[in-house]
């Protein structure tokens, strides 16, 4: 007997047929068998689903979907950038291009 390559299900899938099972209208291995999965495996994606759904009513979910903004990572780029300005308007000071450039942007 030849085994079965292992399968990646998609969150979407597990998520329906954990519902599935939480309705209770089939039994798992009912579910198991149209979903062509083991039924411990819906026992687990069941457990995952009730165990997550109180996040949905917790207060303030909405501000955890916000990104995290790292502030020190943005001020060690501002300042990587900012040397990088300096040491260019040097750069083209020397050159004698930034005078140049900046007659060529009056009007």
């Amino acid at each position: 007997m030849t085994r079965r390559p292992r399968r990646n299900h998609s969150a979407a899938f597990e998520a329906r047929v954990a519902l599935e099972a939480v309705k209770g209208e089939r039994t798992l291995a009912d579910l198991a068998q149209q979903y062509d999965v083991h039924p411990n495996q819906i026992t687990t994606w069941w457990a995952r689903l009730l165990e997550s759904a109180s996040e949905g009513f917790e207060k303030g979910a909405e501000k955890a979907t916000e990104p995290v903004v790292d502030v020190k990572e943005l001020h060690a780029k501002i300042g990587e950038l900012t040397l990088a300005n300096d040491f260019l308007e040097g750069a083209l000071g020397r050159a004698g291009l930034l005078r140049k450039l900046q007659s060529d942007d009056r009007p």
